[in-house]
């Protein structure tokens, strides 16, 4: 990704020429047209003014070296220690282990557990997709690909493990 473009991985494609509009986490709304088709997906242009891409080109520089400077995390959400802290999480193998939760927001949750994926893998924390974020002393936090609503979050029936 660059101010300029993207590519995406995406289970629909359209054609070149077609507008995009693609809310990015971290990014918001970008606009654009569909350059070119790729394996599994597509890669399109951005459509912004200079003061918006020059805005995004921040953005961008941040996220690729907010863990290398060790710049504080971006917390946008409260956390909640949840009532019933056991969750099951699914590791990219397929496996699935029991795991505690230290805490939980709308947009990612603490786990304490032995395991400690990479930084960047995608794992499953109940029936929600997430990306490690982090590694904490007793195990590490992710950040959900997608936004929780706020109301299921303390009794977690997107996380539990009874689900």
């Amino acid at each position: 990704m660059s101010p300029g473009g993207m590519a995406l991985v995406a289970p629909v494609s359209g054609q070149p020429g077609e507008r995009v509009i693609a809310y990015v986490d971290h990014l918001g709304r970008l606009e654009g047209h569909i350059a070119r088709l790729v394996p599994n997906g597509f890669a399109m242009s951005i459509s912004a003014t200079p003061r918006k891409r020059d805005k995004l080109a921040a953005q961008l520089t941040w996220l690729a070296n907010r863990h290398i400077l060790g710049l504080p995390e971006d917390r946008r959400h409260g956390r909640v220690v949840p009532r019933s802290p056991i969750a099951r999480l699914i590791l990219p193998s397929g496996i699935s282990v029991s795991a505690r939760l230290i805490d939980v927001s709308q947009s990612g949750a603490g786990i304490a557990s032995d395991q400690r994926p990479q930084i960047g893998t995608l794992v499953t924390l109940g029936k929600v997709q997430a990306r490690v974020v982090r590694h904490l002393e007793d195990g590490f936090a992710v950040e959900f690909t997608r936004l929780q609503h706020p109301d299921f979050l303390e009794d977690l029936s997107a996380l539990s493990e009874t689900q």
